[in-house]
């Protein structure tokens, strides 16, 4: 009798095996492991001061880790640059919006387009058509001529999701990109984040918007003090006692 082969599960993008990362002793993040697939969005939570940004950090290539490694699609990256890691198909948004001033949304997110995977598109043309493409995905296609620094809070959430998506990531860090808004905006800025799923990308969002991250989460990482507590089905993970202390106080508890 004839087996059929087992269909191979999604790839794997990014893995973190024992990072830690220390500032004058402090430890900040301490021997934190985990990976993401492709298609995949882990969710990742944790009181003020756990190390969630300085992780992302440490992806991103702003910092190296003290010790640990990364792997990108299977190559160790722990002392590529960042902006060699932005080639390779790592983009990321910030907490701080800090879109070019001076420059209209189309050339903020045509940068991105010059600047993404395999070095970018080659030519303005070409740029400028990715930008276009991906302002109207995230809804800002009527801003489209109106100067960055001029939008609203919420527009300019959508314009770092266009400037890092016009990369062409393989892997998208979202750190905190619900911080600010209204309940509407959050739900908005969920189903922006779920209308890339089946795109290849990889995704990790940090967000203390427990309801958000619950709804578009396929896995959810917990850290605290520097720590992984815990890490697998969101609905598991938001039970757990140690989380629930940790993330929400004894008193919740």
């Amino acid at each position: 009798m004839t087996q059929t082969a087992a269909k191979p599960g999604p790839k794997t993008v990014i893995e973190a095996r024992g990072i830690t990362k220390r500032f004058q002793g402090l430890v900040s993040v301490n021997a934190v492991s985990f990976s993401i697939a492709e298609d995949e969005i882990l969710g990742v939570i944790g009181p003020n001061g756990a190390g969630k940004t300085t992780m992302v950090n440490m992806l991103s290539g702003t910092y190296t880790p003290n010790e640990g490694e990364i792997l990108f699609e299977g190559t160790r990256i722990n002392e590529v640059p960042t902006f060699r890691r932005a080639h390779m198909g790592i983009a990321r948004t910030f907490q701080v919006m800090k879109p070019f001033p001076g420059m209209t949304a189309l050339e903020n997110v045509t940068v991105g387009a010059l600047f993404g995977r395999d070095g970018g598109e080659k030519s303005m043309p070409a740029a400028r058509e990715r930008a276009r493409e991906w302002l109207e995905f995230t809804g800002l296609g009527h801003r489209i001529d109106n100067p960055a620094d001029s939008l609203g809070g919420p527009d300019r959430k959508r314009l770092e999701f266009a400037k890092a998506l016009a990369m062409g990531p393989r892997l998208l860090l979202l750190d905190e990109v619900m911080a600010g808004l209204n309940p509407v905006e959050v739900d908005e800025v969920v189903d922006l984040i779920k209308k890339m799923r089946g795109k290849g990308i990889a995704m990790l969002v940090i967000e203390h918007v427990v309801k958000a991250i619950r709804s578009l989460s396929d896995r959810v990482m917990v850290l605290h003090h520097g720590e992984k507590i815990a890490d697998g089905d969101p609905t598991a993970v938001l039970a757990d006692p140690r989380v629930i202390e940790a993330y929400l106080g004894k008193r919740r508890t």
